[in-house]
C-alpha cells in the first residue's frame, strides 16, 4: 500500500472479525490457520492502543505463540522504519546486553486480508510478563527488589544509549517485567536507530512520561532522556518508602508517581512537593534532578548514567564559601553542570558586598572626647540656670536659654562624631550598593508573565504549524491524485476516439470496397462511351454533316454530351434544342432541332446500357489486396496511436509522481527548517527559565538583604551612638 494515498485502515473490531477466519486472511505459513485467543464471547482478543491492535495468536504448525499487531492508521514509512529498527537490533550481541529487553520481530506488508484490501502487520515473539505498574502493584513493599528492578532499568537505558538507539515511548506499558525480574521492551512504532536518522517522530510519547518540552521535531538518540529519569525516580523512590506507591500512584492510572502536571506545573505539584520534601536523600535529590531537566530541551538533557545520587553530590560538592555571595540553590533554577557549554548562561549575578555594620564597634579619641563633653556640658548648664536666677535676663537672653546653649553645642559636635563613624559610611553605602543592584534586576513577576506569554504565544504557533504541515501534504496528494485523475480521463478519451476509428475500419473496408467497385464500374462504362464514335456509327437521321457540326463543337462520342433540352423558340413559335455537354454546358447545333437531339439522345442511353450490362462483377484479387493492405496499415497507425497515448498518460503520471517529491520535499525540509528553528526556540525558553529562577533567587536574596541593612542602618542610631559612647557596645 503506498504511503502517498494515506489509506484507510481497518479497525480493531474489523481485524477480530477477518482472524476468526485465519485460514483465509493470512498468507504467512506460521500465521495461515493460526488459533487466535479468544474473549468470553468467542471473539479474537484484542489489546488495543492508539496505532494498532495486538492479538495473540498460536502457530497451528510450529505451535509457536505470537503477538500480532494490526495497524489501525497510518504511519509514514513504516516499512522502512521496520526494516531499519530490525537491521539495528539483529547488530546487537545479546551477549553484551544487561538483559534480554530486545524481542524478535518481522514486518510483514500485505499479510492479512480484511474485505477486499491486504494490510501489513507486525509478527512479534510472545513473551510471558508483566507492565510495570503490574509488578510494582504486587512487588511495592519488597524493597530489595525494587531497588534492583532500578538498577536494571538503568543498565536497560544504558544499553539503548551506547547502542545509540531510543525506544520513543518508554512508560509502564511498555516496560514489561519478566518471571527473572528481569525487562523486555515493546511496542517499537516509535523508535529512533542510526539509520532513521533525518525522519521524523511518528508520535509524541505517553504524556505522563514526557518532558513538555518535547516537540513533533525531536526525533534523536536523546529522544529517551526525560523519561528515563521519570521512571527511575519513581523506583528509586518506593524503594526508599514502599508507602509512595499507595499514596502517590493511582490504582490502574495511567502513570507510576507522577503526572504530566506535575512537569508543567512544578510549583502546585503535589506529588512532586512530596518527594522533594522526602526524607531520603536519593529521592529528593532525584526528584529536584526531574523538576531541574522539566524545562530543558531533550538533546541537551544528561543520560540517566549521569545522575549525582546524595552520597555522589556529597563528596563532589566544594565546600560553602564564607562570603555571602548569594547563590541558587542546586535544583532551584541555577544551571546544572552538565549544561555548561550547551545554553547560554544568563546574565551575570549581583555580587552583594560586604555585609552592614548592625552596631557600633571600638570608641575613637574623638568618641571619648565627645562622651566627656557631655558631663561638663550638663554641668555647665546646672550652673548658668542656678547663677541666672532670678535675675531675668543676661544681655537680652533669658537663663535657661542661655544654659541650654553647651547642651546644644554637645548635641551637634555628638552628632557631628556620630557622622564620622565608619559604620556609618558602611552602612550607606551597602544599602545603595545593594538597592542598585535590586533596581537593576528585571521584575520576576512580570518576567515570569512576559515569558508565560511568549510561550503561549510559540505554542499556539506550533500547533498551527503541526496542523498545518498534514495538511500541506494532504493538500500534495490531493494535487496528485487530481493530475492522475486527469491524465487517466485525458487518456481515457484518446483511446476512445482511436478504438472507435479502430472499430470503424471494418466498416471502412467495405466502404473503400463497394466504392472501388462503383468506381471500377464508372471507369468502364466512361470507357465504353468514349470508344462509340458517333461518326463511326451514326444515329438515324445524323448525317456526316450534322457529324461534322457536333465535332466541330466538342461532341465526337457518346462521352461527350449528357443529353439535350428543348428550347422554346417564341418568334417562330417553334422548339428547338441544345445539347448538353458533360461539363454542363449547353450548346447549340445548327440543324439539329428537338426530334434530331432527341434521337441523338435514345442513341447514347443505348450505348450506356450496353456499357453498364457489360461494366465487372467484382474487384480483382490484386485490386482488393492493395484496398485491404491499406485498411491494415490504417489499423497499425491506430495501434501505435493507442499505444503512444498510453505512453503519454505514463509520462504524465511520472511528471506528476515527480512534481509531487518535489513539493514534499521542498515541504519537509521547510518543515526540519521550522522545527530546527523551534527546537531553537525552546532552548531560548530553557535558557530564560534558568535565568528567570536564578533571577527570582537573586531578587529575593537581595530583597532580603536590603531589609537587613536598613534595619542594620536603624541599629547605627544617634541614641545608640550615645548608649556606645558609654557602654561601648
Amino acid at each position: 500500500m503506498s504511503s502517498t494515498t494515506a489509506p484507510q485502515f481497518p479497525s480493531g473490531a474489523a481485524y477480530a472479525e477477518a482472524l476468526q477466519h485465519t485460514h483465509l486472511c493470512f498468507r504467512h505459513p506460521e500465521l495461515r490457520g493460526a488459533l487466535p485467543e479468544l474473549t468470553k464471547l468467542g471473539l479474537p482478543r484484542a489489546i488495543s492502543g492508539a496505532f494498532a491492535s495486538v492479538f495473540s495468536l498460536t502457530s497451528g504448525t510450529s505451535g509457536q505463540r505470537y503477538a500480532v499487531k494490526c495497524f489501525t492508521r497510518h504511519v509514514p514509512d513504516q516499512e522502512r522504519r521496520y526494516q531499519a529498527i530490525s537491521a539495528r537490533l539483529a547488530q546487537l550481541d545479546p551477549a553484551e546486553l544487561s538483559q534480554p529487553w530486545k524481542l524478535g520481530f518481522e514486518y510483514l506488508p500485505d499479510a492479512i486480508s480484511v474485505g477486499q484490501d491486504r494490510y501489513p502487520v507486525l509478527k512479534m515473539e510472545w513473551i510471558d510478563a508483566v507492565t510495570l505498574s503490574s509488578w510494582l502493584d504486587d512487588n511495592h513493599t519488597d524493597r530489595f527488589a525494587v531497588a534492583r528492578l532500578a538498577d536494571r532499568f538503568e543498565a536497560l537505558t544504558r544499553d539503548l544509549s551506547v547502542h545509540e538507539i531510543a525506544h520513543g515511548d518508554l512508560q509502564h506499558g511498555n516496560l514489561l517485567v519478566a518471571s527473572d525480574d528481569t525487562f523486555r521492551l515493546v511496542d517499537y512504532d516509535g523508535m529512533y536507530v542510526p539509520g532513521l536518522a533525518g525522519l521524523g517522530g511518528t508520535e509524541r510519547g505517553h504524556r505522563n512520561y514526557q518532558s513538555p518540552m518535547r516537540g513533533n521535531d525531536d526525533f534523536g538518540a536523546t529522544l529517551d532522556r526525560f523519561s528515563t529519569w521519570v521512571i527511575f525516580l519513581s523506583l528509586k523512590a518506593v524503594a526508599a518508602d514502599p508507602a509512595l506507591w499507595n499514596r502517590l500512584h493511582e490504582p490502574k492510572g495511567e502513570s507510576l508517581l507522577l503526572t504530566e502536571d506535575d512537569f508543567k506545573s512544578p510549583a502546585g505539584s503535589t506529588g512532586l512537593r512530596t518527594l522533594l520534601a522526602h526524607q531520603d536523600r536519593t529521592v529528593s535529590g532525584l526528584a529536584d534532578q526531574v523538576r531541574s531537566l522539566a524545562f530543558q530541551p531533550l538533546d541537551l538533557l544528561p543520560p540517566l548514567a549521569h545522575a549525582v545520587l546524595p552520597s555522589q553530590r556529597a563528596s563532589a560538592t566544594s565546600p560553602i564559601p564564607a562570603s555571602p555571595t548569594p547563590t541558587a540553590a542546586p535544583g532551584a533554577g541555577g544551571l546544572p553542570c552538565w549544561m555548561s557549554g550547551h545554553v547560554s548562561p544568563p546574565a551575570p549575578q549581583a555580587v552583594a558586598p560586604t555585609v552592614s555594620p548592625d552596631g557600633f564597634r571600638s570608641r575613637t579619641l574623638f568618641d571619648v572626647v565627645t562622651a566627656v563633653l557631655w558631663p561638663f556640658a550638663l554641668a555647665a548648664a546646672v550652673l548658668l540656670v542656678v547663677l541666672g536666677y532670678p535675675t531675668p535676663l543676661i544681655d537680652g537672653l533669658a537663663p535657661i536659654a542661655l544654659a541650654a546653649a553647651p547642651v546644644v553645642l554637645t548635641a551637634v559636635a555628638t552628632a557631628f562624631a556620630r557622622s564620622r563613624r565608619v559604620e556609618r559610611a558602611q552602612s550607606r553605602e551597602a544599602l545603595a550598593t545593594l538597592t542598585n543592584e535590586l533596581n537593576r534586576l528585571e521584575n520576576p513577576v512580570k518576567a515570569a508573565e512576559k515569558l508565560r506569554k511568549d510561550q503561549a504565544k510559540f505554542d499556539a504557533a506550533q500547533a498551527d504549524r503541526n496542523a498545518a504541515y498534514p495538511r500541506a501534504q494532504d493538500k500534495l496528494t490531493a494535487h496528485y491524485h487530481g493530475e492522475l485523475k486527469e491524465a487517466e480521463k485525458r487518456k481515457i478519451r484518446k483511446q476512445r476516439d482511436i478504438d472507435k476509428k479502430i472499430d470503424g475500419l471494418a466498416e471502412e473496408l467495405r466502404t473503400a470496397l463497394a466504392k472501388a467497385l462503383v468506381d471500377k464500374r464508372s471507369a468502364f462504362v466512361r470507357d465504353q462511351l468514349r470508344r462509340r464514335l458517333i461518326a463511326k456509327s451514326p444515329p438515324h437521321g445524323i448525317g456526316p454533316k450534322l457529324v461534322a457540326r457536333l465535332a466541330a463543337m466538342g461532341v465526337t462520342t457518346a462521352a461527350d454530351f449528357t443529353g439535350y433540352r428543348p428550347v422554346q423558340n417564341s418568334a417562330y413559335n417553334n422548339t428547338s434544342a441544345v445539347i448538353v455537354l458533360s461539363g454542363g454546358r449547353l450548346i447549340h447545333v445548327p440543324g439539329i432541332g428537338e426530334a434530331k437531339a432527341r434521337t441523338l439522345d435514345e442513341w447514347r442511353k443505348h450505348v450506356l446500357a450496353s456499357a453498364v450490362a457489360r461494366q465487372p462483377a467484382a474487384l480483382d484479387a490484386g485490386e482488393r489486396r492493395s484496398i485491404e493492405q491499406g485498411n491494415a496499415r490504417r489499423r497499425e497507425q491506430l495501434t501505435v496511436q493507442r499505444r503512444a497515448v498510453e505512453s503519454e498518460a505514463d509520462a504524465m503520471r511520472e511528471q506528476a509522481r515527480k512534481r509531487l517529491e518535489d513539493s514534499q520535499a521542498r515541504l519537509a525540509r521547510e518543515n526540519t527548517a521550522a522545527g530546527d528553528r523551534a527546537r531553537q526556540q525552546r532552548q531560548e525558553f530553557s535558557r530564560r527559565t534558568v535565568a528567570l529562577q536564578q533571577n527570582s533567587d537573586l531578587h529575593g536574596t537581595l530583597s532580603a538583604a536590603v531589609e537587613d541593612a536598613k534595619l542594620r542602618q536603624r541599629g547605627l542610631s544617634y541614641r545608640r551612638y550615645l548608649h556606645f559612647l558609654y557602654t561601648g557596645c
